[in-house]
């Protein structure tokens, strides 16, 4: 496997475009093949949402995507509703994509009505754009961004020549599964829609579920996977779940680093728990917390709010069988082993506070009692995470 330019525009069979003016942006992907989709566990579910979940749920085929940013069109009711069949309709019109066949995204502002008009003024010029070069998956991938400040897309390509490839969106709202977070997917490989389910699945069980940004779940959350079948590959599963964890954790990853006001990526790697639950369990715990959030903003070797954080979780723990340590890059420092402070003095409080200063930092937790593993991603809490929170719709 190796890592390829082009995002979702790098696999075959699929066209994208894009535009962003201001708030505002609208973005078309055209491919067709057979689909799998995951989506909020909020109990408020946004008007896009349903339409796309009920039309998967029927066929299990795609031809297209519509997605808007700068509104949710989240509890908007009947009408809401309406304008997500609207902008399916739109595009239907004007590429004859069956209308059943095109999945509808949004991402913004809850419970405003959707501006059908700004939709509908755009999506000719969109559609003019399409392209399956990279510039098409790059337009597409910076159409949908809100609050993001990079662009989060990424290709690979298997050794049985298949490809996947994936734009996503995602800054705030992120947590407990998913977040505020559109993940468009494709492959060219030939594969049913019930392997893809399976597959996306455990990806995202993997990746995107295993991000914390703020705690909060929005009523949008959708993650859809195409396989266009246009490689006439048929690949082992073992090989394209290998290809497709590898995709989905690069953007989860892109997606906590770039939490809203984020300066820091934060990395938790738990070994040793007892079942997955728990060590899932202790690794959200730590990258959700606020006050170990707040001590790696402020470059604070307080690791006791680590362990604090491992005790609440709600996972089995023995405290003499803790160990922790941080990293960044090849350096280490080793806080506990077993339940024991190893160097009670300033040399271990300074190595950390050198590991602190890093923007990449990893956690390393091994509770002792069992063999299971899992890894969370999660950011620093800023001001500016605040001031952003604060000001959103004004």
């Amino acid at each position: 496997m190796k890592e390829i330019d082009g995002g979702i525009c790098a696999v075959r069979g699929v066209r994208a475009g894009g535009i962003k003016s201001g708030k505002m942006g609208l973005a078309v992907i055209i491919a067709d093949g057979s689909a799998a989709g995951l989506f909020t566990r909020n109990k408020v579910i946004a008007a896009p949402n349903i339409i796309t979940r009920e039309r998967l749920q029927k066929c299990g085929h795609l031809g297209a995507i519509i997605a808007n940013s700068g509104n949710a069109n989240a509890f908007t009711g009947e009408k809401g509703l309406a304008d997500a069949k609207e902008m399916a309709y739109l595009l239907s019109k004007e590429t004859g994509v069956a209308e059943e066949l095109i999945a509808v995204a949004s991402t913004g502002v809850i419970g405003r009505k959707l501006e059908v008009g700004w939709i509908r003024e755009h999506a000719g010029e969109v559609i003019r754009s399409l392209s399956s070069s990279p510039e098409g998956s790059n337009a597409a991938a910076h159409a949908i961004m809100t609050t993001d400040t990079v662009l989060k897309e990424s290709a690979v390509e298997l050794d049985s020549g298949v490809r996947i490839g994936g734009i996503a969106k995602g800054s705030g709202m992120i947590e407990p599964d998913m977040g505020t977070m559109l993940a468009f997917i494709y492959t060219d490989a030939d594969l049913s829609a019930d392997v893809l389910d399976s597959c996306l699945r455990i990806a995202v069980d993997k990746t995107f579920n295993m991000v914390v940004v703020d705690g909060d779940t929005s009523t949008n959350d959708m993650v859809l996977l195409t396989a266009t079948a246009s490689a006439s590959i048929e690949p082992t599963i073992e090989e394209f779940q290998t290809g497709l964890n590898h995709v989905l954790t690069y953007l989860a990853k892109k997606i906590a680093r770039d939490g809203e006001g984020a300066t820091k990526l934060i990395e938790a790697r738990v070994m040793g728990a007892g079942t997955d639950n728990d060590a899932r369990l202790v690794a959200k715990t730590i990258v959700r917390s606020s006050l170990v959030k707040s001590a790696v903003f402020g470059k604070d070797p307080n690791w006791g709010r680590v362990v604090a954080a491992i005790g609440y979780s709600g996972a089995i723990v023995e405290q003499e069988k803790i160990s922790l340590s941080f990293a960044s890059g090849e350096d280490i420092v080793h806080l506990v082993g077993r339940g024991v402070i190893l160097d009670p003095t300033s040399n271990a409080t300074n190595a950390l506070k050198n590991i602190m200063e890093k923007e990449e930092i990893v956690i390393m937790v091994d509770l002792g009692v069992g063999n299971k593993n899992a890894t969370a991603w999660g950011c620093d809490l800023t001001y500016e995470y605040i001031r952003i929170n604060a000001e959103y719709t004004t």
